[in-house]
């Protein structure tokens, strides 16, 4: 019958049953730990019902959550930290692919702007404000002639000229100090630059160069700056004596190439450009200094390149401002009248104009664009300032121009009909992108022109805005990478209104995947200085995500990084410092002001639909553990421990964090277990997305790289600060502390408890798999955690000793090794271990107690230094005691008996090489036992369920994973083979026996193999047999008094025929013949491939050895055995036979006779094929019998024909070689036969047999040979003369043919002579004659009968011998 098809599960998933769960309630307390939470093997019978539970629920069911790596199918089981470590690559991975400048500035035009109604959602955030010192005030009023100001922001200082003197000041500093640059002359200074030197021409403690332009010469003053002790940059001015005239050139405009140390000046009332040259000596006709006009006649008049632009050059036009991008070599310059033009920067101070474009040519780009009809882009309205794009930024984008409107206008050069390169120049500039003003706000730059406070306006626009007059008398701006913008407006009485905006970086990276967000999203805010702005510069510049365009802007992948950017302004009144503000500082903000419960819930709300769970979860435990920062109100940037804000960033990670969920569209069969196709959380998306944020800077950097020092040579430093380790390990434990202390409130970690809480079956399963991401990150982070402490361990030793301890090669490997590595992969923490062991290994040396050693290096950093490892330690140093003390000496042997004892206590956890290590020096110490004990001991616990010997047992099979125990367990049996040589080696080299006591060589050998001996390592002991045999020492194997010898050679018997000999000799040695016999038996019936003789010598040997009497063997048995041994031998004996007779037989031809030897000469054949396939056919009429004899074939009729046969066949060939007599070579063939037979009743019946002869010899050979060798032939073979003389006088009486008649006489001739015999024979001794009284009488009678038949002779004969038989009988 059939069976009844399985129900159909109700709503089961996609492809797949989801299998039940079994709780586990095993769950620990206190760290967290993995419990067995394997599903159950159930099918689900309904789908989780998805009902209305609020949105943090509707967004867990979303398609991949942003920030959250999308799963892959897994190909074998990770352990927790390689899974987590999978996580944090795959993270990585995607915050790179942030998207480039290029993507969200191809859309021609775009206004979105949010400015917030709350300060929490601004850009950037002002820190502090610095004051003008009085001393520069005082000397300003001394001035004659003119003062510029300007700004070091990235030094921290302030500069003011007055007339002809230059003053320094760190503005930082409450009481700074005026630096002052004076020099023997009265001429005004007109511009001055900061740039960077051209390498080698200073020394090296001169990293900047100041640019002083005067009236009539412009001078270069070596600027050296160093980090100061209380903060900040101190600064020292050093005299270069190298000067160039510029009478007559009145320069303006000065900027440096920071990646060449060229230098670049212009002039007011001129569009040329000018260079400064500078190396450290004079050479053949080169000044130390000189000037060249890179466009003036007479220098480079012609442009070499294509010219787009429309008109001839106005006169009186003036560069107002120069910029230069190192990353493609051009220099851009702005001149009074908006035109832009390129120089490529070229090697050999060359510098070829390569583009110019008007502000007519840009016009004309516009025109053919939506933007064409805005009223903030025409003829009348200039471009104010430029601002390069890198090309570590962007590769389309090259330049940002910026109107008097405030209108950003992206441009975008190429060479020939193709972006430019790096290796060559462009010919063309095009318009790209506009990024329109924000939507003007009443009062935006006018009403609160005297508050000095920061103040925000509210906009949400749909679409592009072009009439916004917001930023309408633009009278400076810039734009810093990656996307910061400082536009200052020019309002009432002098006083400028500053308008920050920034990207939005956290809806840039969702408009990937959601295509309703704004494409280019700026957070705004405005600003009221209260005061005029001379000056700014980046204090500290913002840390790119990459050095390619796609992923460079993500600010939120390193805003854990290092400290945020700054930017600081210099206005009449002094420094004010705007700091950005991070997306962390941003939440955090917005939770301090959020405004009550309501308020709270919507920022919240904002939140995820900006920026979607996976990077609200994320952010939300930034905060939750501290990371956000805000100015305090001493001006200070300090971190936020409001319990208010702390307690709600909590709750929002617990309570928005989402739920995980099935990815159906990863469920394909039955195949691919559920739990592997759930998505986790976006809470474990958040969690993986701080993790790797927290350890991107180091996730994949070596550890520690080499260098040079003009004093000690070679050191090896570290490849990252240890401050920055030390930070981001600060960060990693109050990480960790804030999950354990959380994790009765997070779903994945609470343990079993959990799923009590789940509804279906599909909701325990993918809690199992939550719990499973979550733990396997919990883990990784403990591992970092221990991971930074070992390097920092590492760097408080002297690790360039250290490193000298190590091999080359793993010296190679340890400046190789990565974080990521040591953090999560075997390989790291082996290299590690190899360093601590040095480490220990250089203490001891040194003179320090091990113990001390090694009990630091295990509290700081366990996982590299544990329990095991200092006993280890402790064990390695006794036996350097022992070593030191004398292996032969008491204290020694206790010493090594200690350390025995502590390395089998940790035998579990040795490696490799220290397991080779203690071998070797016990074997050099000649402590052979414990140098075997410990390699097994060591070998048993690698494999203690003892996998290898069932593997070894099951024949060794490939492709099977019990194979990798075998592997282990064998590294440590060739250590124990490598003492027992050793061992040998000793003995040979020093007696035995001394004065009649055993030598210490000898007491060792015995010790050593008692632990052999006794060992119950059956895989241990059969590796060793295998050893021995591989070693020819089958006399050791055979000496071994093991219960193990005998199985090893039974199952290695199966496949080889020498461990077959190798067994039946071993119980020979050790008496037990039966059980060789048996083997003898096995080998001979096997199908190894041996000869038909060596299977008869082994059946020879089985029979000797069944006939020896066995202990413990029954006498049956023993009987029994030797019966079958006995049977097959004679059928061995048979085949021999017809083997050497058909390798004679003519008969058969050539090419037969190999294949037929071969097939008897190997296994052994049953006799019904012997008899039917070649005795029978080929007519070897006795080789029948002796079959029929084997097989117990009783036939009489078959017998009876078979002898008949063979006696013709006989006759015919004796006949046909002539010789010899035909009598003779029957009677030679019927005495073998007879013999061989044992005169069988059955296969030599007497009965058939004489008569046989009788009627052959009558017929064939009368007269020839003896007239009684057919008698003499039966006597030879011990037939009973009784027998005989029964058959013969049957004979006689039945009258037969041909012995009727006078023929009679023949048979009465052979009763004459067999009577005799026997009456002889009967005489001798003392028995009866002829078998007794009776048989005499009857022999009496016979003779009286047959004397008338016989001639007279035999007459006469008769008559004597009745005679003598009747006088013996009266």
């Amino acid at each position: 019958m059939f069976a009844a098809p399985p129900q159909t599960p109700q709503r089961p998933l996609p492809g797949a049953y989801v299998q039940t769960p079994a709780a586990n309630r095993n769950f620990q307390s206190g760290l967290i730990n993995q419990p067995n939470l394997q599903p159950r093997l159930a099918v689900a019978q309904q789908q989780q019902q998805h009902g209305s539970q609020g949105q943090t629920q509707a967004l867990s069911q979303q398609r991949p959550q942003e920030g959250q790596a999308v799963l892959k199918p897994p190909t074998e089981e990770l352990r927790p930290v390689e899974r987590a470590s999978r996580t944090i690559n795959q993270s990585l991975e995607q915050e790179s692919r942030y998207p480039a400048l290029d993507t969200y500035v191809s859309q021609i035009s775009s206004s979105d702007y949010d400015i917030g109604t709350q300060t929490a959602w601004a850009p950037f955030q002002k820190i502090k404000s610095y004051n003008i010192p009085d001393s520069v005030f005082a000397q300003i009023n001394n001035a004659k002639l003119s003062t510029k100001m300007g700004l070091f922001a990235d030094l921290n200082h302030a500069w003011v000229s007055i007339d002809n003197a230059f003053y320094l000041w760190d503005y930082t500093h409450p009481n700074p100090e005026l630096i002052g640059f004076e020099q023997q002359q009265t001429h005004n200074i007109t511009a001055v630059q900061l740039v960077t030197p051209r390498a080698g021409v200073f020394l090296p403690t001169i990293n900047r160069l100041l640019v002083i332009a005067t009236t009539v010469e412009l001078l270069l003053v070596g600027l050296a700056s160093q980090p100061a002790t209380g903060g900040g940059q101190a600064v020292t001015l050093f005299s270069t004596n190298l000067s160039v005239p510029v009478k007559g050139i009145s320069v303006n405009v000065i900027e440096g190439s920071a990646a060449t140390g060229r230098v670049f000046f212009s002039e007011r009332g001129s569009d040329d450009v000018f260079e400064i040259t500078y190396q450290q000596e004079e050479r053949w006709f080169q000044n130390r200094c000189a000037k060249i006009n890179h466009t003036g006649k007479g220098v480079n008049a012609f442009n070499p390149g294509p010219i787009f632009g429309f008109g001839q050059k106005p006169q009186g036009e003036t560069i107002v401002q120069m910029a230069i991008d190192d990353t493609r070599s051009l220099l851009y310059t702005l001149t009074s009248q908006s035109t832009i033009r390129v120089f490529h920067m070229r090697a050999n101070n060359v510098l070829t104009l390569m583009i110019t474009k008007t502000l007519a040519a840009i016009l004309v780009d516009i025109r053919h664009t939506p933007s064409s009809s805005t009223d903030l882009l025409g003829p009348s309205i200039p471009i104010i300032s430029i601002s390069p794009i890198s090309a570590q930024e962007s590769e389309r984008s090259h330049l940002v121009a910026i109107t008097s409107t405030g209108c950003r206008v992206f441009m975008s050069a190429t060479s020939g009909h193709s972006m430019m390169s790096s290796s060559n120049a462009p010919t063309s500039m095009q318009l790209q992108f506009i990024k329109f003003p924000p939507v003007n706000v009443s009062g935006a730059a006018g009403s609160q022109q005297n508050s000095t406070q920061v103040s925000v306006y509210g906009q949400n626009n749909q679409g592009t805005n072009m009439t916004s007059r917001s930023l309408v008398g633009t009278r400076s701006a810039v734009r810093y990478a990656p996307g910061y913008f400082f536009c200052l407006v020019k309002a009432d009485a002098g006083i400028d209104s500053l308008f920050i905006s920034a990207s939005d970086a956290g809806r840039i990276a969702r408009s990937r995947d959601n295509l309703s967000l704004p494409r280019y999203p700026e957070l705004g805010l405005w600003s009221q200085l209260g005061s005029t702005v001379e000056a700014m510069g980046l204090a500290s510049s913002p840390q790119p995500a990459s050095r390619s365009p796609t992923g460079f802007g993500n600010e939120l992948t390193v805003q854990y990084d290092g400290p945020a950017a700054e930017v600081a302004l210099l206005t009449n009144t002094g420094v004010h410092t705007y700091r950005r503000k991070r997306l962390v500082d941003i939440f955090a903000a917005a939770i301090k002001f959020g405004g009550g419960d309501e308020g709270l819930e919507g920022q919240i709300n904002k939140f995820l639909r900006w920026y979607g769970p996976g990077e609200t979860a994320s952010t939300a435990l930034a905060v939750a553990c501290g990371q956000g920062l805000d100015v305090t109100p001493e001006s200070r940037v300090a971190k936020i421990t409001d319990p208010m804000v702390l307690e709600f960033a909590r709750k929002a990670f617990i309570e928005h964090g989402g739920k995980p969920s099935f990815n159906d569209n990863q469920i394909i069969d039955q195949s691919m277990p559920s739990i592997d196709a759930v998505r986790p959380s976006p809470r474990h998306a958040g969690l993986a997305l701080y993790l790797a944020r927290l350890v991107r800077s180091i996730w994949k950097s070596v550890i520690m790289k080499q260098t040079l020092s003009p004093t000690s040579g070679l050191l090896i430093i570290p490849a990252v600060s240890m401050v920055k380790l030390r930070e981001i390990s600060q960060s990693l434990v109050t990480l960790k502390e804030f999950l354990i202390a959380n994790k009765s409130f997070i779903d994945g970690l609470a343990g079993p408890d959990a799923l009590g809480r789940a509804t279906t079956k599909q909701d325990e399963v993918a809690l199992q798999a939550e719990h499973r991401a979550l733990y396997s990150l919990l883990v990784l982070i403990e591992d970092i955690i221990e991971g930074i402490a070992f390097v920092n361990v590492l760097f408080d030793e002297q690790i360039t000793e250290i490193m000298k301890l190590l091999p080359s090669e793993t010296q190679q490997q340890m400046l190789n090794l990565k974080y990521e590595d040591l953090f999560s992969t075997t390989k790291g923490k082996d290299l590690a271990k190899e360093l601590v062991k040095a480490i220990v290994n250089r203490n001891i040396a040194n003179g320090s107690n091990v113990e001390t050693v090694a009990e630091a290096l295990r509290r700081r950093c366990g996982t590299f230094c544990s329990a095991d490892d200092v006993v280890v330690f402790k064990a390695q140093e006794l036996l350097k005691r022992s070593s030191e003390a004398g292996g032969e000496s008491e204290s020694g042997r206790n010493l090594l008996n200690e350390s025995l004892r502590l390395f089998k206590q940790v035998a579990r956890t040795l490696t490799v090489e220290q397991l080779q290590w203690a071998v070797q020096s016990f074997t050099n110490l000649h402590f052979y036992a414990g140098a075997i004990q410990l390699a097994l001991d060591v070998a048993h616990e690698s494999d203690r369920g003892n996998r290898a010997l069932s593997w070894i047992q099951d024949g060794r099979l490939q492709q099977d994973s019990r194979a990798t125990a075998f592997d282990a367990r064998k590294r440590c049996y060739n250590l124990v083979h490598e003492v027992i040589t050793n061992l040998e080696q000793d003995s040979t080299q020093a007696p035995s026996v001394v004065d009649g006591q055993y030598t210490l060589a000898a007491k060792r050998r015995t010790e050593a193999y008692e632990v052999i001996d006794n060992s119950d390592d059956e895989a241990f002991q059969t590796d060793l047999y295998d050893w021995y045999l591989s070693q020819g020492r089958t006399d050791r194997l055979l000496d071994i008094q093991s219960p193990y010898i005998v199985s090893y050679l039974q199952r290695r018997s199966v496949d080889d025929v020498g461990h077959a000999d190798l067994l039946w000799r071993y119980h020979v040695q050790h008496g037990h013949n039966h059980e060789a016999a048996e083997v003898q038996l096995e080998l001979a019936r096997s199908t190894f491939p041996l000869t038909l003789d060596r299977r008869i010598e082994y059946l020879g040997r089985a029979k000797a050895n069944a006939s020896t009497t066995s202990p413990g063997v029954a006498r049956h048995i023993r009987y029994k055995l030797l019966r079958e041994v006995s049977d097959l031998l004679d059928v061995a004996n048979i085949q021999s036979d017809l083997l050497q007779r058909l390798r004679e037989d003519e008969r058969i031809s050539a090419a037969r006779r190999p294949e037929v030897v071969e097939t008897l000469n190997g296994s052994m054949l049953p006799v019904s094929v012997l008899y039917n396939e070649y005795a029978d056919q080929a007519g070897y009429f006795d080789i029948c019998l002796l079959i029929y004899q084997a097989a117990d074939h009783r036939n009489p009729n078959d017998i009876r024909n078979t002898w008949q046969n063979l006696l013709e066949q006989t006759h015919e060939e004796t006949v046909a070689r002539g010789e010899p007599q035909p009598y003779e070579a029957i009677s030679e063939k019927v005495r073998s036969l007879g013999t061989r037979l044992n005169l069988s009743e059955t296969m030599f019946p007497i009965n058939d047999m004489v008569p046989i002869l009788e009627r052959y010899a009558f017929e064939y050979q009368n007269g020839v040979g003896p007239e009684t060798w057919v008698m003499d032939v039966c006597i030879d073979v011990s037939v009973p003369f009784e027998s005989l003389f029964a058959v013969l006088e049957g004979m006689f009486y039945n009258d037969e043919a041909p012995f009727q008649g006078r023929n009679r006489r023949y048979i009465a001739n052979e009763l004459i002579y067999i009577v005799g015999l026997w009456f002889q024979e009967s005489s001798r001794g003392a028995g009866k004659l002829l078998g007794g009284e009776s048989n005499a009488a009857a022999v009496s009678q016979v003779l009286q009968t047959v004397q008338p038949t016989l001639d007279a002779r035999r007459a006469e004969e008769c008559q004597t011998l009745r005679m003598r038989i009747e006088y013996i009988l009266r």
